[in-house]
């Protein structure tokens, strides 16, 4: 697509991600375009495109399953298309930045300096309008421009810090760092819906735990689970923090290893705590509330309040609020209830969960010891292999489906 621009007429150049994690020795996942076209252009240069974006308009061409990023060289303000404008808030924050310029504008306006080199297809060269290729060899990333208006312009500017530091073993520079602390607060203000997908890439893409110690470290995390922030600071026996770094080290091991992940996991594992904390209260507030009611509005509370910070889609926050409402449900040994909960969808994720909880230090290894017995079907003379669906002597009991009854799929744990 590079040489169908180029013999259009236009610039055309890989940018960003791509060439810096090349670099680095490092095998980019994608590779984005800058070009001197603008989006409606190269709509009509791609039939497989489309535009996408208001506040920062530009065009996805698709190449079977892969879609390339094209943008336009962006400028400071005024020129464009009629609808080009560069529009910041009073707060300093960017709220359109549709203004086309030149592609030393567009260097200078880009967030970090080892994302703003340009792969020329022309000449095989790497153009360098900042000092992107020399922070590469010395592994440092710098933040373009006076970094507290650039945070200010996006605060999720500090999360890319955070997350790229982390991916790519880079250290920030003392500049671009110093001010992050101090206007972690911007974060509050950025669209739930946006730090989901900001989520995701901090927590699902293989370097979950190193993101995590350093969103703590530049005071970003509490920003992000203020709930859990409070929590870990009163984790007097540490098994909380325990608890999270051991199930950000396995996430990060099932990526490595191209097994599947989901965030439910990782949401309930956050959030275990705030709820435990909260449930108790919620009894002594009164309403003759059982335990398993007093956790079960916990977790509607915590989770609800979680997602006006986070906006965590359905499909992932029902699910979570399943696993941590078995916590104490895993606890029952009775062999009737182990065979109802060994069947339940949300079995096998409440079970690792327990297990991490186990392993942290919070509970008796014991109790998960009887739940893989009961798996695999061992009897061990505490009834797991009754509530396993055996009979004691290998062979598996016959049991007649109730009509309409449904059989519980496990759910990998993530």
């Amino acid at each position: 697509m590079l040489y169908r621009l180029k013999d259009a007429g236009y610039q055309a150049f890989l940018v960003g991600g791509g060439v810096r994690d090349l670099l680095l020795g490092l095998q980019p996942k994608d590779f984005d375009v800058a070009t001197d076209a603008t989006p409606e252009e190269v709509r009509a240069l791609f039939s497989n495109s489309r535009l996408i974006g208001r506040r920062f308009r530009l065009a996805h061409v698709r190449f079977g399953r892969e879609i390339i990023e094209v943008a336009t060289f962006r400028g400071t303000g005024g020129g464009g298309d009629g609808n080009g404008e560069h529009v910041v808030h009073e707060s300093g924050r960017i709220i359109a930045d549709n203004a086309w310029g030149s592609i030393e504008e567009d260097a200078l306006r880009r967030d970090f300096t080892v994302n703003a080199l340009y792969y020329n297809i022309a000449d095989y060269s790497i153009w360098d309008f900042t000092t992107g290729f020399e922070d590469i060899q010395r592994r440092l990333l710098r933040l373009i421009g006076d970094p507290e208006t650039r945070y200010r312009e996006d605060p999720v500017r500090m999360l890319r810090a955070a997350r790229l530091s982390a991916k790519l073993g880079l250290d920030i520079e003392p500049a671009s760092a110093e001010p992050i602390p101090r206007l972690a607060t911007l974060i509050d203000d950025v669209p739930p819906a946006r730090l989901f997908d900001e989520f995701l890439k901090l927590f699902q893409t293989g370097h979950a735990l190193p993101s995590y110690r350093k969103l703590r470290e530049l005071a970003l995390f509490a920003h992000l689970f203020p709930a859990t922030a409070a929590a870990l600071a009163e984790d007097a026996d540490g098994s909380f923090a325990r608890l999270i770094e051991l199930a950000l080290r396995s996430t990060d091991e099932r990526v490595a290893a191209d097994r599947p992940v989901t965030p439910m996991f990782l949401f309930a594992v956050l959030l275990w705590r705030p709820v435990q904390r909260l449930a108790p209260e919620l009894q002594a507030q009164g309403g003759e509330l059982s335990d398993w009611q007093a956790l079960a509005a916990a977790t509607a509370e915590i989770s609800a309040a979680q997602s006006r910070r986070i906006a965590v889609p359905r499909r992932f926050s029902l699910p979570m609020r399943e696993v941590l409402q078995l916590q104490p449900r895993l606890e029952q040994r009775q062999p009737r209830r182990v065979r109802r909960l060994l069947q339940h969808k949300r079995f096998r994720a409440a079970y690792d969960l327990l297990a991490l909880r186990a392993q942290a230090g919070e509970i008796d290894q014991a109790l998960v010891d009887f739940w893989t017995a009961a798996q695999a079907g061992e009897g061990a003379g505490n009834g797991a292999g009754e509530a396993a669906g055996t009979n004691g002597r290998g062979r598996r009991k016959r049991r007649r489906r109730r009509r309409g009854a449904r059989r519980g799929a496990q759910a990998p744990a993530h």
